[in-house]
């Protein structure tokens, strides 16, 4: 950074270590006051660690890393470099991967590829964490339980403008990795999440109704081959195994139809008790904010 000639500042977040990592940082802080530390009480994860460094940075412009040494810092002028082309934010490419085959880089491909069909981001490696983002867009992303995994995703959702450029990637030196196979399932999990956020958050009634419909429609359909089975065959109703499956269909139905109207009383009461808005503005002309107008 100091070559750069730009002001900076180093945010360590401490995220509960136990092996002296914060003797060290104190030290590193009495020497230099671009050390900035955030110790948490405990370890809460990579998701709060790094909503920890938003919260707690000032800069325009933050640049976000591992602690595991795989990242180089001396790619950070070539993010910032393609950042003043007017992007949001410019995302690392890990070109030529230092992980193991199987457990973590043939995992990371099919993950990768299938939040690619699922969101339509199409950024290569949604897991490299070295990444340049401009402070509006690191402030609206909705970081909490483990979706720093989507940061890509949350950025270009919020309405950002984004690159991915190679950098480059060490082999792992010290301490353990806490990512195997496992992580796969909490992927899917979380892209679940992720996509009902964003196209149904503010239309739960679109996604949850539309299920009950079709239940409720595949319900009478299997009521009228009941009916058909009945006066064309002879076969009791009541000894129908479709009868039984017309009614659950129904069921569920009703059920899903319910859920959708309670998704939709949620979501006003979410936005309206918070004041929240459902757009977001990235700049006006001629125009003071609605808060302004009021007050004057």
């Amino acid at each position: 950074m100091e070559p750069l000639g730009l002001a900076y500042e180093v945010i360590v977040v401490d995220d509960g270590s136990t092996d002296g990592s914060f003797v060290i940082l104190e030290e590193l802080a009495k020497t230099d006051p671009h050390w900035k530390v955030v110790r948490l009480r405990r370890n809460f994860g990579q998701t709060p660690a790094l909503q920890a460094g938003i919260d707690w940075s000032t800069g325009a412009v933050l640049v976000t890393m591992d602690g595991d040494l795989q990242n180089d810092p001396a790619d950070i002028p070539i993010l910032l470099d393609k950042l003043k082309e007017g992007y949001d934010a410019v995302l690392g490419l890990r070109a030529n991967r230092q992980d193991h085959l199987v457990i973590r880089k043939i995992p990371s491909l099919l993950g990768n590829w299938l939040i690619r069909k699922v969101t339509g981001v199409h950024i290569k490696d949604m897991g490299c964490t070295l990444r340049a983002l401009r402070r509006e867009l690191a402030e609206a992303l909705p970081l909490y339980g483990e979706l720093h995994r989507f940061v890509p995703v949350l950025a270009q959702q919020y309405g950002g403008r984004l690159a991915q450029i190679p950098v480059r990637h060490h082999p792992r030196t010290a301490g353990k990795t806490k990512y195997n196979l496992s992580r796969t399932v909490r992927v899917v999990l979380d892209l679940i999440t992720v996509k009902f956020l964003h196209s149904y958050l503010t239309r739960p009634m679109h996604i949850m109704g539309l299920a009950g419909l079709v239940s409720m429609c595949l319900g009478g359909i299997s009521l009228l081959a009941t009916i058909w089975m009945k006066s064309h065959s002879g076969i009791f109703m009541t000894g129908n195994p479709l009868l039984h499956f017309s009614v659950m269909l129904e069921l569920v139905g009703v059920q899903l139809i319910s859920m959708g109207l309670l998704g939709e009383v949620m979501t006003r009461t979410y936005f309206e008790s918070q004041s929240k808005r459902s757009y977001s503005v990235q700049s006006t002309l001629n125009l003071r904010s609605p808060e302004k107008r009021r007050a004057a």
